[in-house]
């Protein structure tokens, strides 16, 4: 006799054996589509078969690939695996192994749509070769655009300072009111140069010891540059040459460190002489040495 259990028992197993039949029974079908190869990894390629519907087919060595021809698709070439490219047009069979992958029996194309693939395919790695190209260019010239903007904020900040240097020269030197100026040696340098000419030495010590006689004394260096050239260029032309009088002054004309003003680099400041004539230019490339009193010190 029989009770509810073995009847529940089997139902199960009938069942069970349905949803068996149904699996093997889809597994087995065969799965026919016809669309466009739209990509390739190794051994699978992806069909596109409807807009935006895609298949993904494993291929093996059992997998038959080739190429019909004729008006009735009659003539057929195999072909390698290598000819399943993307933007291939196909016709794929294949059906469903035990891992439920869907395993390609047979991929055909027509010859025609094998070249279009193919000149499709050039066309795409021309133009990723000049995209390529195109973009390692844009990184060239985007760093050569960076190292451009570099120098620039380089020379900015160096014109800067140069500019700061000349100001604070003109602001010391440029204003004698609190001095009175007892004497004073204009020495002239040759274009770019910064060696003092040996005629300019004997003026220079004679100013020198003149300059001791009057109490309290300070001796003002200022050099200048003629405005031909670059500004950075003329102000350490300028700086060079007012330090090669106080050299002078100091180990020649033994005129304490103390009473010597420090060296002023004036650049381009204080044009005496127009740029347009060599004569010009010769009046700007100047040093000019005075012997200064303070005010104060003579008592007014």
């Amino acid at each position: 006799m029989t009770g509810p259990k073995t009847h529940r028992l089997t139902s199960l197993a009938i069942l069970s054996a349905v949803v068996f039949a149904l699996i093997a029974t889809t597994m087995a079908e065969t799965t026919k589509v016809e669309g466009l190869i739209v990509g390739r990894s190794g051994d699978v390629i992806i069909v596109e078969f409807l807009e935006g519907t895609e298949l993904a087919f494993l291929l093996d060595e059992n997998t038959k690939v080739s190429q019909v021809a004729g008006m009735f698709k009659a003539r057929r070439a195999d072909k390698s695996m290598a000819a399943l490219i993307p933007g291939l047009k196909v016709k794929v069979e294949g059906n469903y192994n035990g891992s439920r992958q869907l395993v390609a029996t047979s991929v055909k194309f027509k010859g025609d749509d094998l070249e279009q693939a193919q000149s499709a395919e050039a066309s795409n790695r021309e133009s990723r070769k000049q995209l390529e190209q195109h973009s390692a260019e844009l990184e060239r010239q985007s760093a050569a655009l960076k190292e451009q903007n570099e120098q620039l904020e380089l020379h900015d900040a160096q014109l800067a300072e140069h500019k700061a240097k000349i100001e604070a020269a003109v602001a010391r030197f440029g204003d004698m009111d609190e001095y009175y100026i007892f004497d004073e040696v204009t020495i002239y340098f040759a274009n770019g140069k910064v060696k003092v000419d040996p005629k300019y030495e004997a003026p220079l010590l004679q100013l020198a010891m003149k300059s001791k006689d009057v109490q309290g004394y300070v001796l003002s260096v200022a050099g200048y540059a003629s405005s031909a050239g670059s500004t950075e260029v003329n102000q350490k032309l300028s700086e060079d040459r007012a330090n090669a009088v106080t050299n002078i002054l100091l180990q020649k004309g033994h005129v304490p460190m103390t009473r010597i003003l420090a060296p002023g680099a004036m650049g381009e400041a204080h044009q005496v002489g127009t740029n347009r004539s060599a004569e010009g230019e010769a009046e700007n490339r100047r040093v000019v040495v005075r012997v200064l009193q303070n005010k104060a010190i003579a008592g007014i």
